[in-house]
């Protein structure tokens, strides 16, 4: 089983999880097969470390970690590579893999382009 990992800053305020959660929702809708969850750096829980772990548990034989960071600053550069090696050891018997934070991916900065600039459709 291939499972997702939403990782995301984390905070405080219950508000400011709804968007992580709705793009974990919606991966669940398109891809029942595959298991989402959301995790983050700090200020909540779960953790990357604790939300891997979960997964593992249900089975999960790989891994694919997707930093919600718009920013590419110290968590994406110096505090996930930590975060990351770290599972790999906890983790020896798991395929795991990092995408390059959203902020660096050009399909998002396409679609932010394209709300800017009011070509998006509306969704259903």
């Amino acid at each position: 089983m291939h499972a997702i990992l939403l990782f995301a800053h984390g905070s405080r305020d219950p508000l400011w999880h709804r968007p992580i959660q709705a793009v974990a929702a919606r991966i669940a809708q398109r891809a029942p097969h595959i298991a989402v969850r959301c995790a983050y750096l700090e200020l909540t829980e779960p953790s990357l470390a604790q939300a891997a772990a979960e997964v593992v548990a249900q089975g999960a034989t790989s891994l694919s970690v997707l930093p919600l960071f718009l920013g590419v600053g110290k968590h994406a550069r110096e505090d996930l590579p930590v975060l990351m090696q770290a599972l790999r050891q906890a983790h020896p018997q798991l395929q795991i893999d990092c995408q390059p934070a959203v902020g660096e991916q050009a399909a998002l900065l396409d679609l932010l382009a394209d709300i800017a600039l009011g070509h998006t459709q509306t969704p259903e």
